[in-house]
């Protein structure tokens, strides 16, 4: 009996995860095709149409979690969400294990920039958004430190993954430079979030369809925010050692931040 429960669990879990998937790219699409476009518009001002359309996002992904969790393909729990909700700012990095950690993060930070793939821009269920959203290109080499820089003194958040693509299962984290250069040479903090999911799902290695045997259950951990004084003076410090050095605490928080998170759910799942 128990196998069976199990076996009908799981084939729920994908039909569901599947229904999941429709419901997320079709409201992708609507809200480009109609809900952007209506902000294009009827809202001139750039800066408010910008901040209209990323709560709007945030919006929708807390309503797609809503869902995803009332359907029972996945549950979370976020761990300090009100300090990730009102930062301001700096850069937000964060480990990268899944293919929703962004709608994780994004759904509590309803005003979140963000530094995106550019090949983003030609998959018509989300290049509306980033758009809309004004998100920053991470292909626009000769503007970009620029505009990370502009955007961080008025304020805003930026939400970086500095591995580049999803950990892969197995596999140590290793970061790119990007962030830490980027903290650097704008001179901004950082805020530390983590990352763990109980189960392997949608991974590197895994497609939509391969449902574990479990419920997978996220665990969103926002924790220290990083000084960018105690890693860089410019007086005494060339930019480039000194990202050197911010990537590999960087890379050391993530990484021991992660194996203790691991540590505390599986005791957790303990009998």
């Amino acid at each position: 009996m128990t196998s069976l429960m199990a076996t009908l669990n799981r084939g729920w879990r994908m039909l569901m995860t599947g229904a999941c998937f429709v419901l997320f790219g079709v409201g992708g699409l609507m809200l480009s095709l109609v809900w952007f476009n209506l902000l294009n518009l009827f809202q001139r001002d750039r800066a408010r149409r910008r901040r209209l359309a990323r709560r709007s996002i945030a919006a929708s992904f807390r309503a797609f979690l809503t869902v995803a969790r009332a359907l029972g393909v996945l549950d979370y729990r976020f761990d300090n969400p009100d300090v990730l909700r009102h930062e301001r700012g700096c850069l937000v990095v964060a480990n990268h294990p899944t293919l929703i950690d962004y709608v994780l993060i994004a759904s509590v930070m309803p005003e979140t920039d963000c530094l995106v793939k550019s090949a983003l821009l030609r998959n018509p269920f989300v290049s509306g958004a980033i758009r809309a959203a004004d998100y920053l290109i991470n292909s626009e080499a000769d503007t970009l430190l620029s505009a990370c820089q502009q955007r961080l003194a008025q304020g805003d958040t930026l939400l970086i993954f500095p591995e580049g693509t999803r950990t892969q299962v197995g596999k140590a984290i290793k970061l790119q430079r990007g962030a830490a250069n980027i903290a650097v040479r704008c001179n901004s903090d950082l805020r530390v979030v983590i990352i763990h999911c109980s189960e392997h799902l949608l991974d590197k290695q895994s497609r939509w369809y391969n449902i574990p045997p479990k419920k997978p259950f996220f665990t969103v951990d926002v924790r220290e925010r990083i000084g960018i004084d105690d890693f860089y003076d410019a007086a005494v410090q060339e930019p480039a050692l000194a990202a050197r050095e911010l990537n590999r605490h960087l890379q050391h928080r993530l990484t021991s931040g992660l194996q203790s998170l691991s540590g505390i759910n599986d005791a957790s799942a303990l009998p």
